[in-house]
């Protein structure tokens, strides 16, 4: 505020001698604009010169003040850029795990924060990084080097060493004096260490050290916990690859054993698309695919099913050519569609119709699908379970895919709250899985994931 009320006197002063000059002292006085023009040259050029309040200091200042504040051990809380605060808007390489790469890039922030002449972030064994005095010998991926580091990982506590002694240096002239040392933790588990070392006795600061610690530890929580998500997404993937329900197998080679003398073409044909299915089911790769590749699949699967079931099993497709190239998550339409024909279609001795829309809408970014059938419907029991969230003791929760026995309707709800399971871990609530009985029969289910 200082330094703006400065700047407007000065600029005042400066109009205030344009006018005296070019209007009082001068006969005749300047016309208007060749006056306007001086008064406003000056302003700029005193704007532009004058380090105010509104544009900061100068960068060249600034630095000098940063290094001085280092030097001196002091915190800077007015500079921008240091302090946790700061950090904690920032991204945190540390948030894709505890790896030597991520560690460098921590250190190299965290230095010129922490007021420190080294900084080294440590594993329960290993130095990951190392940045400042002494890095030929506190080398990445080798041991540690010093016994306070150890000893902060064994007593989980923070270790402030105020000597060379305490440092414990196997390097007889390491230049490190003193240290901080905190603990990075996952939870109550010790995983690392966080080190701010100084090449004189004076010691870092002890709470910048510890905050600086635990907000380093909460990201290395965070991305424990996106592990152990990606873990069970491909657990549940894997489980769906590997357990094709044998029974689908089983009927489908039985077709075409049955059409192999007689119409031995459609036979080839049909074990050429069974193929197909079997190799996308089981080596498709990550979690995420074209809708185009999905859709591709699906229509492989029903044309396997239209040759068990004939003209009882009819399919009207409405897709969105601009849903072709967004992403969806693998293996995930396809047993909706199969839930539709085998629980509803195939249960209705007269068969019916699936229908499979898809649509993108640009202004909520969602991708919807919507699979459809006029079967025999969903069991009330198994609806109600669905929709409230329970379920019964030992109730096993595998796909269409999986299940050998499945009861009518029951296992249609065990397969949906499976791809619910799957969809929450990769999308949490970014998605709306929805399932109704419209009076007229059949089963309607909806699906909303983000647009990708």
């Amino acid at each position: 505020m200082r330094g703006s009320v400065i700047l407007a006197s000065a600029v005042l002063l400066i109009w205030t001698m344009v006018y005296v000059i070019t209007q009082v002292m001068v006969t005749p006085a300047l016309p208007v604009l060749p006056t306007v023009g001086i008064g406003v040259v000056l302003t700029i050029a005193v704007v532009l010169g004058y380090p105010s309040a509104l544009r900061g200091p100068r960068g060249s200042r600034s630095l000098r003040g940063n290094r001085a504040g280092v030097r001196a051990g002091s915190v800077r809380d007015d500079v921008p850029g240091h302090g946790v605060g700061e950090l904690a808007i920032r991204a945190i390489p540390l948030r894709s795990g505890l790896t030597q790469d991520a560690a460098r890039r921590t250190c190299k922030l965290l230095r010129p924060m922490l007021s420190g002449d080294a900084v080294s972030i440590t594993d329960t064994e290993n130095i990951l990084a190392y940045i400042g005095p002494g890095e030929d010998h506190h080398r990445p991926g080798g041991a540690m080097q010093t016994t306070a580091a150890p000893r902060a990982v064994r007593k989980g506590k923070t270790v402030v060493v105020r000597d060379k002694t305490g440092v414990g240096c196997r390097k007889s002239d390491c230049e490190v004096l003193s240290a901080v040392i905190a603990p990075l933790r996952i939870g109550t588990r010790v995983v690392g260490t966080l080190g701010v070392y100084q090449a004189t006795t004076v010691i870092p600061p002890q709470q910048m050290v510890e905050d600086m610690a635990k907000m380093l530890s909460l990201h290395l929580e965070l991305a424990e916990l996106d592990r152990e998500k990606q873990l069970a997404a491909s657990a549940r993937l894997d489980a769906l690859r590997a357990q094709i329900n044998p029974h689908f197998l089983f009927n489908i080679l039985n077709t075409i054993a049955s059409k192999a003398r007689t119409r031995p073409e459609e036979a080839r044909e049909l074990l050429l698309r069974l193929s197909e299915f079997f190799r996308y089911a089981v080596r498709q790769e990550g979690h995420m695919a074209e809708f185009a590749q999905e859709y591709f699949f699906v229509r492989t699967y029903i044309s396997l099913e239209q040759a068990r079931f004939g003209d009882r099993l009819q399919v009207r497709y409405d897709i969105d050519p601009q849903v072709l190239t967004s992403r969806v998550p693998v293996l995930t339409i396809q047993p909706l569609v199969e839930n539709a024909v085998k629980h509803g279609i195939g249960s209705k001795p007269e068969g019916g119709t699936v229908r499979l829309r898809a649509r993108v809408d640009p202004l909520t970014r969602t991708t919807s699908i919507r699979v459809s059938d006029d079967g025999v419907g969903m069991d009330p029991e198994v609806m109600a379970r669905l929709t409230t969230g329970d379920r019964e003791p030992g109730e096993m929760s595998e796909t269409v895919l999986t299940d050998p026995t499945p009861a009518v309707g029951e296992h249609a709800g065990v397969g949906l709250r499976n791809i619910s399971e799957r969809l929450d871990s990769l999308f949490g609530d970014r998605y709306d899985l929805s399932i109704s009985t419209p009076k007229s029969g059949g089963t309607v289910v909806e699906l909303k994931i983000p647009l990708r």
